[in-house]
């Protein structure tokens, strides 16, 4: 969705009603700027490795270092420039083969796909639909991935691969639940679809009365859907989930037009996404726009946006404030390692207590 988004020592945190929660690590993780080479608004990163990373966002802009982000390289792809493309969603699968989904009304989504670092892509998708907008994908393994569309006349739009990119099927509509009138997603982060082990994924929703959660267990052939107590709203509803398995998940959002509110904007489940509560929010006000969790480190998650980075460490019952730059879209690439980015061209390398 384009329209709002052009813009052992230790410490104990307090828990909701004052309650101890899990010690939090005396040393915080450390933020390392690293020069990206653009001034570009960067919306989305994958890191298949704590080596490997690349990066996307607007004026066609797609980045990848393979010595963690020290050095970092332009990646041209063929007619993206030109067509002024914003590269708001990117998905590695290593330093050579990457996928790269260019969000935008009708033709101006696009799927592509390099297998050689870069240095040559396959334009594998181009939506014919006028009225659908791709905001977000994922992919389960090299070949397995799915993409999501805004709500078309009241159905939701999902399309899976099993061949690498190379066919990109609709899925039917009666295998999806109806949509809300101007359901969709925000394409602020890459991370409005999250997949996980065996073929399960899910879908967050938003710009509808309901902020909603799309399920699969199937590899996308069939779909449940679960409300989720976030408000929605024209502006408002999920824009970020992140699940360290298969039951465990965090669904992040909040109201995109008003930066200036801290509001109940994150849900968190146990059941694979078939139940939601309420969690506390992030320290800063405004809207999530992306989020992750960290491999290996159960609890950890990482939550950005307009007015800051927090980290927790406890499944979001306790934020601590990291930064208070703007940032769109995080990702880890190991237990130690990740980065954010935003921006101006903005990436961070974080670097997490061992």
């Amino acid at each position: 969705m384009n329209r709002w988004l052009l813009f052992t020592g230790g410490v104990l945190a307090c828990g909701p009603a004052g309650r101890p929660a899990t010690p939090v690590p005396a040393v915080k993780p450390a933020l390392e700027p690293q020069p990206s080479g653009t001034t570009a608004l960067l919306q989305a990163v994958s890191a298949p490795s704590a080596a490997v990373v690349w990066v996307s966002g607007h004026a066609a802009a797609v980045l990848r270092s393979t010595d963690g982000g020290a050095t970092w390289k332009r990646l041209a792809v063929p007619g993206a420039a030109a067509d002024s493309l914003q590269f708001r969603d990117v998905q590695a699968i290593d330093a050579r083969t990457a996928f790269v989904l260019a969000a935008g009304p009708g033709a101006r989504s696009r799927i592509y796909k390099t297998g050689d670092g870069g240095h040559t892509w396959e334009r594998q998708f181009t939506n014919g639909d006028s009225s659908a907008f791709y905001d977000c994908f994922a992919f389960w393994d090299a070949r397995h991935g799915l993409a999501f569309s805004d709500a078309v006349a009241g159905q939701f739009v999902v399309r899976i691969t099993g061949d690498g990119g190379a066919s990109w099927p609709l899925v039917p509509a009666a295998a999806l639940p109806p949509a809300q009138r101007g359901e969709g997603a925000f394409a602020a982060s890459g991370t409005c679809v999250a997949a996980r082990e065996d073929r399960y994924a899910w879908i967050g929703t938003g710009a509808a009365d309901s902020a909603r959660v799309l399920r699969t267990a199937d590899g996308g052939h069939t779909w449940s859907i679960a409300l989720v107590p976030i408000a929605g709203g024209a502006a408002a509803g999920l824009a970020a989930l992140a699940f360290r398995d298969t039951l465990h998940g965090v669904a992040l959002g909040g109201n995109v037009a008003d930066p200036n509110t801290r509001t109940a904007n994150v849900a968190v489940t146990e059941d694979g996404g078939w139940t939601w509560r309420l969690a506390p929010s992030p320290t800063f006000a405004g809207a999530v726009y992306g989020a992750a969790v960290v491999p290996g480190r159960a609890g950890w998650l990482m939550a950005v946006g307009p007015r800051g980075l927090d980290y927790s460490t406890d499944d979001g019952a306790n934020w601590i404030s990291l930064d208070t730059l703007a940032y769109w879209s995080v990702g880890f690439g190991s237990t130690d390692v990740g980065w954010a980015v935003g921006p101006g061209g903005r990436i961070t390398r974080i670097v997490l207590p061992r």
